[in-house]
């Protein structure tokens, strides 16, 4: 059965959602997109997720293409129809349909698309073995902090990976890690854990506020501060999150094994703790 593609008010079947070749997010990549998780066939992190692409199209001035509601509502729709259980939902926004001129049209009507993918998010196997990432530069603009389409930069640095068989890159800038390609990025020293503090230069991941969250909460030690690629590499844990990967044991950089080249034990308990709160929350729906 085809997945179902919402598209500007229509659900279509995948084959059929097209969209025009004057809309600026393909002329331009002016637009902005979310991946919200599904768990027990509910949204889960939504509140997470409008709150930062509310942001996301505040910045780049790009309206809303319907109300908060009724987005939420399309959201839960496209799960409905698709019947899934466990996956994710992707949105895409754009400024629209336009002659091609680079400042922004005054008077064109957002497009917006979603669609579902069906995906093993609490028992991925990666996580019981972790995974691998590479450094590379972070060739991007300065703006990360908007989720928006301009993901060439991201693009290139994963295919980096991908040619050196790892599952991520992780970007350096000026000596320190920036973030994944596309995931937050962590380490863990003393016992503490550290992660690059929210500015222009990162995305402020949603799994990478509730981590914090519940590590506060569990009484771990945290701290937001820029780490270097050579400290990342003598870390007690390494772990990247993401809303596909939630958290994601890291085992080694650049070929070197972090620790004993296995994950460690907090990475493992921040793992259970947000699997934990996922599904209190989805069976709370």
């Amino acid at each position: 059965m085809s997945r179902t593609v919402f598209l500007n008010g229509d659900y279509l079947p995948a084959e059929k959602a097209a969209i025009s070749v004057f809309d600026r997010g393909f002329l331009f990549g002016d637009g902005v997109y979310e991946v919200i998780p599904v768990v027990m066939g509910k949204l889960v992190d939504e509140d997470y997720s409008v709150e930062r692409l509310r942001r996301s199209l505040s910045a780049l001035e790009i309206a809303w293409p319907f109300s908060e509601a009724d987005y939420l509502a399309m959201l839960r729709e496209l799960i409905r129809r698709d019947d899934i259980t466990e996956g994710s939902v992707y949105v895409q926004i754009t400024r629209g349909i336009a002659e091609r001129d680079f400042a922004y049209p005054p008077h064109a009507k957002s497009t917006i698309m979603a669609y579902t993918s069906t995906r093993n998010l609490l028992n991925n196997p990666a996580a019981e073995t972790g995974v691998k990432v590479v450094s590379v530069p972070d060739l991007r603009w300065q703006r990360r902090d908007i989720k928006s389409l301009n993901l060439l930069g991201q693009c290139m640095a994963k295919q980096q990976a991908a040619a050196q068989g790892a599952f991520e890159a992780w970007m350096v800038e000026d000596g320190a890690v920036t973030e994944g390609a596309s995931s937050s990025a962590f380490i863990i020293k003393d016992r503490t854990i550290v992660t690059r503090a929210l500015s222009n230069s990162i995305l402020p991941g949603i799994r990478r506020r509730v981590i914090l969250e519940l590590a506060e909460q569990s009484g771990m030690t945290l701290i937001e501060r820029s780490f270097t690629l050579a400290e990342a590499m003598t870390a007690e844990e390494a772990f990247l999150s993401s809303a596909t990967t939630l958290v994601m044991p890291v085992v080694s950089i650049d070929g070197t094994l972090i620790a004993d080249g296995r994950p460690g034990p907090l990475t493992q308990t921040l793992r259970n703790l947000y699997i934990e709160s996922l599904l209190a929350e989805a069976a709370g729906k």
